[in-house]
């Protein structure tokens, strides 16, 4: 395959998303988990059933959820044809998210105090993959006065009290969450070896809140995996005003138990590319954030998103399709777009900045610095010299790259660039 210059695996180009490839021992056990799916069952009764069963508890609080889910287990039984490994995923996922309802709602019950947590300030990214959303998020991580969520946190947020070191009690060392979220992104990274030159993927990487806004079943995550039209109309059509309530009660749980545990930081910085569409919501969920949105030139932007959705995909379906998943997600990008054109007034001027990917890109430390100030954090040496280390240690693109192509997945170029010229327009990108 080869290197470059400075060291960096060649660019590869993604040949295999109608027909993807396997090693042997991946191919085994996507074959081995065929007799597991035909005994299960996507309907929100058993599913909610499943997750009581295994914590013995049955509060799942405000029942708003129920109907996402429902549209969502309808979707995934209509709009997609499963594969025998997206069911059993699908499936997975979907009982540990009530698992991980049911357990944030017995702490906040035997623990009220929680919702008396401030969240204070927190300093919110809003962009799509590939604008530097994920490098600015890290960048900020750094500093050791902002909290942020671990990607084996976002998993599971709360550690059921059987795993505990006494009941109510703080985890143990080890925290049998990393091995498993270790276990689980083994599989990933033998089945898609080629997914982290898009996006880097561990057990402590700095995570975004998506996966907790799931607990709500209200959530773009769900699209990421499959493409689901009538879950996204129902999304799309639906106030999040709600789900975004439902994001902070689960931070502040999460603020709650690692103050309780070990001295930790409270004001948090968050991401994530849905927020483009929902600047209402979150603002009105955290209202006095300062909220960062990212900008690139979006058609490379639409291509690298349309590429990496069909290659997480093609695990979850039967048929997979790179062209109908690039179509699917080019009218997700320009739907998110339209709505970051049609909203972007709604941010507070003074706690709101737009951040171009080149700009970002000429002086990362000094753009992170920059944010920092806006959101009224003070200088800080130490801060500083984090947020220097984690750039000199971190050097972009040490993973290689993907050779991107429109084509692949349904799009034309020109097409796209019309489309979403208003966006380009009004953000100068």
């Amino acid at each position: 395959m080869g290197e470059d210059q400075a060291g960096r695996p060649a660019p590869v180009r993604l040949d295999d998303l109608a027909s993807p490839r396997y090693p042997d021992h991946i191919a085994e056990i996507m074959a081995s988990v065929e007799p597991l799916a035909a005994g299960l069952e996507l309907r929100p009764t058993a599913l909610l059933d499943a997750a009581s069963e295994a914590t013995g508890l049955g509060d799942f609080g405000d029942t708003r959820f129920l109907e996402p889910l429902a549209v969502l287990c309808d979707a995934l039984t209509t709009d997609v044809e499963l594969s025998p490994m997206g069911k059993v995923s699908q499936h997975t996922l979907f009982v540990q998210l009530l698992v991980n309802r049911l357990l944030v709602e017995h702490e906040i019950a035997r623990h009220p105090e929680i919702l008396d947590e401030p969240l204070e300030a927190p300093i919110v990214i809003a962009g799509l993959p590939r604008t530097g959303t994920t490098h600015l998020h890290n960048l900020l991580s750094a500093d050791p006065r902002l909290r942020s969520l671990p990607y084996w946190e976002s998993l599971e947020p709360v550690l059921a009290d059987a795993e505990r070191v006494r009941p109510d009690g703080p985890p143990p060392d080890p925290d049998p969450r990393l091995a498993r979220t270790d276990a689980a992104l083994w599989f990933v990274n033998e089945a898609m070896p080629h997914f982290v030159r898009m996006h880097e993927m561990t057990t402590q990487h700095r995570h975004e809140e998506i996966q907790l806004l799931a607990l709500d079943f209200s959530t773009m995550l769900f699209e990421t995996t499959v493409p689901l039209p009538a879950y996204r109309d129902w999304w799309d059509g639906t106030d999040q005003t709600a789900a975004y309530g439902y994001l902070r009660r689960v931070l502040q749980v999460c603020t709650y138990l690692r103050r309780r545990d070990e001295e930790a930081p409270t004001r948090w910085v968050l991401k994530s590319p849905q927020h483009l569409a929902q600047f209402g919501p979150l603002m009105a969920a955290f209202p006095d954030a300062t909220v960062i949105v990212t900008h690139r030139e979006p058609v490379a932007v639409t291509a690298s998103m349309a590429t990496m959705v069909a290659y997480s995909a093609r695990m979850a379906l039967t048929h997979p399709d790179p062209a109908a998943i690039g179509r699917y997600w080019g009218d997700r990008v320009e739907r998110l777009l339209d709505a970051c054109v049609h909203d972007r007034d709604l941010l507070p001027a003074d706690r709101s900045l737009d951040v171009r990917f080149d700009d970002f890109m000429a002086d990362d430390v000094a753009m992170a610095l920059a944010v920092e100030d806006l959101a009224g954090l003070p200088r800080d040496d130490a801060a500083t010299a984090a947020i220097a280390d984690y750039v000199a240690t971190h050097p972009r693109g040490r993973h290689g790259t993907v050779a991107y192509d429109l084509a692949a997945v349904g799009l034309d170029a020109d097409e796209r660039a019309a489309a979403l010229a208003p966006y380009a327009t009004r953000f100068g990108v």
